[in-house]
């Protein structure tokens, strides 16, 4: 049996999750998509966590509430064990600045949106063979954030 291996999207298009979902069963069935809309229910279910947490988390940067996704990777990243949880921002807006700025505050990488269905399940299949198959990420337990 394979392991699970939940993911933390953080992103307010809801189709996000809908396309995530159906290209991870096909192309990532061992992931457990966990959708977030915004920063206070990110925050929320990091907080609420019992056992193991997120092995992944993929933040849009341009998230139309406050705080942002800049403000849930600084957050993250202060907690103790924040530096250790992978966040891969995942953006429609490839900007040097958001780059830059995405690194400055402890990005992992930085990924564009795909477009069509077929880039999303290569995008989910990527993920899949550098995340689960090529590096080890240790298991993450976290108290409250704030």
């Amino acid at each position: 049996m394979a392991e699970h291996f939940s993911i933390l999207v953080v992103d307010d298009e809801s189709n996000v999750a809908d396309v995530l979902n159906r290209a991870a069963k096909n192309a990532f069935s061992e992931a457990n998509i966990i959708y977030t809309s915004n920063y206070k229910e990110a925050i929320a279910y990091l907080d609420a966590l019992k056992g193991r947490g997120p092995k992944l988390v993929l933040l849009d940067l341009d998230l139309q509430s406050e705080p942002g996704g800049f403000d849930f990777l600084s957050l993250v990243r202060h907690h103790p064990q924040g530096p250790l949880l992978p966040i891969i921002i995942l953006s429609s807006y490839s900007t040097e600045e958001n780059r830059a700025e995405a690194f400055r505050r402890g990005a992992n990488a930085f990924t564009s949106k795909p477009f069509s269905y077929i880039d999303w399940q290569s995008y989910v299949a990527r993920l899949r063979t550098y995340w689960f198959h090529t590096v080890t990420i240790p298991d993450f337990y976290f108290d409250k954030l704030d």
